[in-house]
């Protein structure tokens, strides 16, 4: 297993927000031995904001601190002796960043953005999951305060009928640019390996595929609206949504 300076790496986590999924994977796949310390929304902020961060998730190793899931996996990668997130070829590794910026700057806003839609009609259910793994005082904290979680989601989120239409179109147009990827046959969407590139458009499109083993995700659909189960079951018969269905049960 990775250690450096016999310091583990502290990650600052919201549990299941899907951008500390896409470092947690990084870390688990490339054998590196850290810390997660989870704190429930919006409490975190008090936390990340020692390190200068707004946002989860935070990496701490030492006195070096990383406040974007992009420049943790870059730093990951060079610290890793065995496995590489990004390829040493040029135009691969090119071609990885930027996959990871989209899937960063489109695929995550989306998806995030649509599955709140349909999880704000209840707002109870939404403290009890953004509480997992952090203390009972924030747990407490947070369910108490339910009642407000509609409001805060609609304004920083855009969590409205238009915006769940436009983040279901960019999820869409995402989904074609990987399926494209895949045509040719292909296992991995950059070289003959996982790469960066995969593991985050896993990661950042769970919250709508829900895929098999995600370590907080629920699977099971037969509880979902009808409108958000045939967009998931239509989005997971494509070949992104079989590539990321068949990461989670390979890779994770």
């Amino acid at each position: 297993m990775n250690t450096l300076n016999k310091e583990k790496p502290l990650l600052i986590t919201i549990a299941i927000s899907h951008y500390c999924e896409k470092v947690r994977w990084a870390l688990d796949y490339l054998d590196i031995d850290y810390l997660e310390e989870n704190h429930a929304l919006p409490f975190h902020r008090q936390y990340t904001s020692r390190y200068g961060g707004t946002s989860v998730p935070v990496l701490v190793i030492g006195d070096r601190v990383f406040t974007d899931s992009k420049d943790i996996l870059h730093y990951l990668n060079t610290i890793s002796s065995d496995k590489q997130l990004y390829p040493q070829d040029a135009e691969l590794r090119n071609q990885v960043e930027t996959l990871e910026e989209l899937f960063d700057r489109k695929l995550g806003v989306a998806t995030r953005c649509w599955a709140y839609y349909y999880a704000i009609k209840k707002p109870l259910k939404i403290a009890l999951a953004w509480g997992k793994g952090a203390s009972i005082i924030e747990k407490i904290k947070i369910a108490l305060a339910f009642s407000k979680i509609p409001d805060l989601l609609s304004k920083n989120y855009n969590v409205t009928p238009e915006g769940k239409d436009a983040a279901l179109q960019d999820i869409r147009e995402v989904f074609t640019v990987v399926n494209q990827k895949l045509n040719s046959g292909q296992k991995y969407l950059v070289g003959d390996c996982l790469t960066a590139a995969d593991l985050t458009f896993a990661a950042l499109a769970s919250p709508v595929l829900r895929p098999k083993n995600h370590p907080l995700y629920d699977s099971q659909l037969s509880k979902l609206p009808t409108e958000r189960l045939v967009v998931i079951e239509e989005l997971r018969a494509t070949p992104a949504g079989k590539l990321v269905s068949r990461l989670y049960r390979e890779q994770r």
